[in-house]
């Protein structure tokens, strides 16, 4: 068995794969990146590759749709945060939580924030939510997280109960 040591002595880039990436930019332009002399070369791709894209879809259109939580809590996209028309439909001291897509982190934030304020299940926020901006999806890791909070939530309301028995008992 070799040694780590061993391993970097014995390295040499002559043995690495040369590997290239493709890029879609955010105009849609396709582009090639490979490493030559130790620098970055960038080759535009004159004809778009068929297969092994990306794994998305580029969506250019404006998300404007902007869900009502609370009369006071909304929730959207960073393209209804920038447009004013939109924004000028809803009353002064409403809060607009947003994030790129209005998806996934704005959605997991304010789920959060109404387990925590409204003191409400995981399943009730989410519903919630839900209900007004039907296109959430919070990621699994914040899916995860947030039923981690419930179990908390639920954890410390048992030991508050515990606790008052205790002191009713004595």
């Amino acid at each position: 068995m070799h040694s780590l040591n061993q391993e970097i002595k014995a390295f040499s880039r002559n043995n690495l794969r040369k590997q290239c990436t493709r890029v879609t930019t955010l105009t849609g332009k396709k582009i090639i990146e490979t490493w030559k002399d130790a620098r970055i070369h960038v080759v535009e791709e004159v004809e778009p590759s068929t297969g092994g894209g990306c794994g998305y879809v580029q969506d250019l259109s404006l998300d404007l749709q902007v869900g009502v939580i609370k009369p006071w809590l909304l929730l959207g996209s960073q393209d209804a945060a920038h447009d004013l028309d939109t924004l000028k439909k809803h009353k002064d001291g409403v809060v607009l939580v947003h994030c790129n897509a209005g998806v996934s982190r704005a959605a997991a934030i304010v789920i959060g924030f109404l387990m925590n304020s409204e003191e409400i299940s995981f399943t009730s926020a989410f519903s919630l939510v839900k209900n007004a901006r039907p296109s959430i999806c919070p990621n699994a890791g914040f899916m995860e997280q947030l039923r981690t909070y419930q179990k908390g939530k639920e954890s410390n309301k048992c030991d508050k109960i515990q606790e008052l028995e205790g002191d009713n008992s004595s």
